[in-house]
């Protein structure tokens, strides 16, 4: 079979498309005919160097957490699903005995990873990481869920978010910052997020931010947003210098949850303000098996649909993440074997 490797990580110029095993199916695995995978920042990481997961000893390497697509054949004690069944993929890796494994939340899991290797014409997977599709939820939109959705949604749970709450999204027009604004529209939230481009902003207004503001500069979003309001909630998957403003701009008892560091890998905290203020600052790493059940679940009922910004066929995996690299796109970019 076909998969888009990692032959050097050295950005999008280290993609190609190689011959690669064709995998069997073991005992309580599966194998799943991709129709589509989505990519994301996690991935990119990987392929610029700068993931401690992955050096140049493991080359060529599959990525591709999102799988989605058609069960082709499944191994010794497999019953949840069966040849022909149209499935997406839970990509959590939990090592199943540990006691967060055992008491839950499984992403707290000590030995937690992720699963990688849906860029390519088949995948093979743990059988119980698979989850239905409904009639009328598609591959693409099914593959667009579970990395930038389940960390949403698991995100906005963690800050206990409700109807009529404002939350406060710093770069609105990523992944994560899409789903964010998505999903807190669904439970009756309202959003003010930010961005570089107004024309981005534009369009996730169409999904549902209620305040947009066109800025990167600390200082200025800190006063922008004081004059919308007081955010009882903070969904931060830049890291770097928006956590600091993320703690100024939210209200006594609020709450930030932190899930990347895309703007940077340290942070200041004032911690006069942090305990004056009785702020909680959590961190948040993907979500749950049950997450994206019920997200799937949500997008068969109509509730909300995952923003593609565009699909790319297997030999242009490298196009889509440089794609990504120009940060030009809004919503989640989608490879399809």
């Amino acid at each position: 079979m076909r998969a888009a490797a990692f032959t050097e990580l050295i950005g999008p110029d280290g993609v190609d498309v190689i011959d690669h095993e064709t995998p069997v199916a073991g005992p309580g695995e599966a194998v799943v005919d991709v129709e589509a995978c989505a990519i994301n920042r996690h991935d990119l990481w990987i392929l610029e160097g700068d993931s401690a997961m992955v050096d140049a000893d493991d080359l060529p390497f599959v990525t591709g957490l999102d799988v989605a697509g058609t069960v082709r054949e499944v191994g010794e004690g497999v019953s949840g699903v069966e040849p022909g069944d149209r499935v997406v993929l839970c990509p959590n890796e939990t090592c199943g005995t540990c006691r967060f494994c055992r008491e839950g939340p499984e992403n707290l899991c000590e030995n937690f990873s992720l699963y990688h290797g849906g860029l390519a014409e088949a995948a093979r997977v743990e059988a119980d990481r698979l989850i239905a599709l409904p009639d009328g939820v598609d591959t693409a939109t099914a593959a667009a869920v579970p990395t930038a959705y389940v960390t949403a949604f698991h995100m906005l749970r963690r800050a206990d978010v409700g109807p009529g709450d404002l939350v406060f999204v710093p770069g609105a027009t990523g992944g994560v910052g899409v789903a964010t604004v998505q999903l807190a529209d669904v439970l009756g939230a309202r959003t003010v997020g930010t961005s570089s481009s107004e024309s981005k902003l534009d369009r996730v207004r169409e999904l549902g931010l209620d305040h947009g503001i066109r800025s990167t500069d600390t200082d200025e979003i800190r006063e922008r947003v004081a004059e919308v309001g007081t955010p009882d909630a903070v969904v931060n998957h830049l890291g770097g210098e928006f956590t600091e403003l993320g703690q100024r701009v939210m209200r006594r008892g609020g709450t930030m949850v932190v899930c990347g560091r895309t703007a940077g890998g340290t942070s200041t905290v004032d911690v006069a303000d942090l305990f004056l203020g009785h702020k909680r600052v959590v961190g948040s790493t993907m979500g749950t098996q049950d997450d994206l059940r019920r997200l799937v679940d949500l997008v068969a009922a109509g509730q909300f649909e995952p923003v593609i910004d565009e699909t790319y066929s297997l030999s242009e995996t490298a196009a889509a993440f440089a794609a990504m690299q120009d940060r030009e796109s809004v919503g989640k970019l989608v490879v399809e074997p």
